[in-house]
């Protein structure tokens, strides 16, 4: 069922297409159930990661929405969604008209959406860039030319870094971060401990097709060194908690301390809100 990294898409799209039909939901996603598709439901049925994963997809969205608002807030007048997916945001928010966006994703997932949302119109001007990003020489090109036409870019990598090396990693950060007006970045990053129990849980077919390769044992500081200075840290499981989404057996772990020593020896993941140190 999972053919490559593209499909977790789909199954990301089921959590969100869940938490759109409760009645207490902390968002709502209405194109979610459509971009999953029968194939995302399957995918779901699966458990890709052994267990009850919803609630930190759910809550990395909750989020990654609310560093978004607060970064449009501060005056963001272009938003760069790298490995875009299936993500619904430029639809399903309240968003500037005025507002550009672009998406960045291989071809094969864009067409799909495409397809899907052929009837719906975005709250934003949008734009779709088929690109592998991969392709060092593209995305620079890209980049350039996205950084001469804003003043203070936000960028997005939804669900993207845990599928890098570390070398990778640390190539795109550079890249992102040497246009002046890349002015911040979102990143979900998970802990070393994290990646172990991931490693143990997950079931062959996620690990043949979308290996889990990155989680750095200086986690958010691992950045600074490639131009990005950590400027929030948003636990997942701190916040799943105050949400309400937190499986019962992991409520007590809410509770404990969190510390730098916890987030790299412990199953850790978050949402990190990073400002581009030529920006300041």
């Amino acid at each position: 069922m999972i053919r490559n990294v593209s499909d977790t898409a789909r199954w990301v799209a089921v959590y969100r297409a869940q938490e759109t039909e409760r009645p207490d939901a902390i968002f709502r996603d209405p194109f979610a159930r459509r971009l999953a598709g029968d194939r995302g439901e399957k995918i779901a049925q699966l458990k890709p990661l052994g267990g009850d994963s919803a609630w930190s997809m759910v809550t990395r969205t909750y989020l990654i929405d609310e560093l978004l608002k607060a970064e449009l807030q501060r005056g963001a007048d272009l938003v760069i969604n790298l490995a875009a997916g299936l993500d619904a945001r430029p639809y399903r928010m309240h968003l500037p008209p005025s507002l550009r966006w672009v998406e960045v994703d291989l071809p094969e997932i864009l067409d799909y959406k495409e397809a899907i949302l052929r009837n719906d119109k975005p709250v934003c001007m949008l734009e779709r860039v088929r690109l592998d990003l991969s392709d060092v020489t593209g995305r620079r090109a890209l980049f350039a030319r996205l950084a001469q036409s804003a003043k203070r870019a936000l960028l997005i990598t939804e669900g993207l870094m845990i599928y890098l090396t570390p070398e990778a990693a640390g190539e795109l950060a550079a890249d992102l971060a040497t246009p002046a007006t890349f002015h911040s970045w979102i990143v979900d990053i998970a802990s070393p401990g994290l990646l172990r129990m991931l490693h143990k849980r997950m079931v062959p077919e996620l690990r043949q097709a979308a290996p889990f390769k990155f989680a750095p044992e200086e986690g958010p500081d691992f950045f600074q060194r490639f131009g990005w200075k950590p400027a929030e840290v948003r636990s997942f499981l701190k916040n799943a908690a105050k949400l309400k989404r937190l499986p019962l057996l992991l409520r007590l772990f809410a509770l404990l301390p969190e510390t730098e020593k916890s987030r790299r020896d412990r199953p850790w993941s978050g949402a990190c809100l990073f400002a581009n140190t030529r920006s300041l």
